[in-house]
């Protein structure tokens, strides 16, 4: 594993915010080496690479943390060669305004609504370069899993061209999500078994709530309408932080064409074990 792999884990566990993602840690990096003439997509964005390129990578990051991770999603890209394409980080409500989720605790109808916007906002992404006539691929790792699942639940499976969704689940356990809605923590034994872990710091706890905003919906009942044909999906089967697809989420995903890889290893070590392999199955990247 890289430096950068293992300070995001180290990260990960001082935070004890990375329950839905991967791609935490200190941000380097504010500005876009690339800007548009749209200022509200150059708000809502950070980009980097081919700006000429007719292919478009959009990451929707996880967390939830109240920060964007250029360098990190630098550092996941690093594996393969993503120099002939334009690459784009997407802001989500707790990156935008961050002052909004570090000061009080929020309620989790209000964490629905901020999640709720957050997809709007990747769509307003997607659509932009949809409408340039772009390849449009989207990128989305634990909570971006969630987040994906959500932009094409909600705005259709040809909203974007292709998807790999990484570490996420379709259907996570009722209990688990509810006890996150409380702004609770929490972790899975063997990938299977959940335990729930009260929480103090009321960042880490708005960030849980964030987190179970997403995580309360059944997406194998609201993606049951489209052919998944386009996603390409990664799970890990000893995933301490969200926990491994059962049968019944695996035969869905399955039933409905998508692409399903599984990794021996839990949530961290399933993502640098298959993104490679990953990326080149879904988007074609070597």
């Amino acid at each position: 594993m890289s430096k950068g792999r293992t300070f995001f884990k180290s990260i990960i566990i001082t935070l004890m915010i990375g329950i839905l993602f991967t791609g935490c840690g200190t941000n380097k990096t504010n500005k876009s080496s690339i800007v548009t003439d749209n200022e509200e997509i150059n708000s809502l964005t950070y980009i980097y690479g081919n700006k000429k390129s007719d292919t478009v990578i959009i990451n929707t990051q996880g967390g939830p943390v109240p920060e964007l991770m250029n360098d990190e999603l630098k550092e996941i890209l690093s594996s393969v060669n993503t120099k002939d394409y334009l690459i784009v980080n997407v802001h989500q409500s707790q990156t935008k305004k961050p002052e909004l989720f570090i000061k009080k605790e929020i309620s989790f109808d209000e964490a629905i609504k901020y999640d709720k916007q957050s997809v709007e906002d990747l769509y307003k992404i997607v659509k932009y370069y949809k409408d340039q006539n772009k390849k449009v691929y989207v990128l989305g790792i634990s909570f971006g899993a969630f987040m994906t699942q959500e932009l094409i639940a909600e705005k259709g499976v040809d909203a974007a061209d292709k998807y790999l969704i990484m570490v996420g689940r379709l259907n996570i356990n009722e209990m688990f999500w509810k006890g996150f809605s409380q702004g609770k923590n929490g972790h899975y034994v063997n990938g299977v078994k959940p335990v729930l872990e009260d929480v103090t710091d009321i960042t880490e706890k708005n960030m849980y709530k964030l987190a179970a905003g997403l995580g309360r919906n059944r997406y194998t009942n609201k993606l049951d309408k489209y052919d998944l044909s386009k996603v390409t999906y990664v799970y890990g089967k000893t995933d301490e932080q969200v926990g491994k697809l059962n049968d019944k989420e695996i035969e869905f995903l399955k039933s409905k064409n998508a692409t399903v890889i599984s990794d021996e290893s839990g949530h961290s070590d399933a993502i640098d074990n298959k993104i490679k392999e990953g990326l080149k199955k879904a988007f074609d990247i070597k």
